[in-house]
């Protein structure tokens, strides 16, 4: 029996849901990338890391090419980079409505409405 699509989705998103591997994404949305460089900009074990790329290539999400003892890493399709592209644009949005509010919570109450008192 087939996967419903909504549960594609969910175990995709769940894949996602580790902060190196978003962190690897957006390295990756700028170009191919040596691991190397990637261990600088992290700044994690390499062997953390290399599981972590691990998930993300069984995903498909990236590919690997070796030449001679460097291995470099890119996104497989220009589609993961959009969708970091567009997490950071809604949660743009969501901080901005979440300041907005904060911004109202801190003015006085200069609305007229009755404050309780006699």
């Amino acid at each position: 029996m087939a996967v419903p699509l909504y549960q594609a989705k969910a175990e995709f998103f769940r894949m996602l849901g580790h902060p190196v591997r978003i962190r690897v994404l957006e390295l990756l949305g700028e170009g191919p990338q040596p691991v190397r460089s990637l261990l600088a900009d992290i700044g994690i074990e390499p062997s953390s890391l290399s599981q972590q790329l691990a998930v993300l290539r069984r995903a498909g999400i990236v590919t690997s090419s070796r030449e001679g003892t460097n291995v470099t890493y890119e996104l497989a399709g220009p589609d993961v980079a959009d969708l970091m592209r567009a997490a950071r644009r809604i949660l743009t949005e969501m901080l901005t409505g979440q300041a907005e509010l904060l911004d109202e919570l801190r003015e006085p109450h200069t609305s007229g409405a009755p404050t309780g008192r006699a």
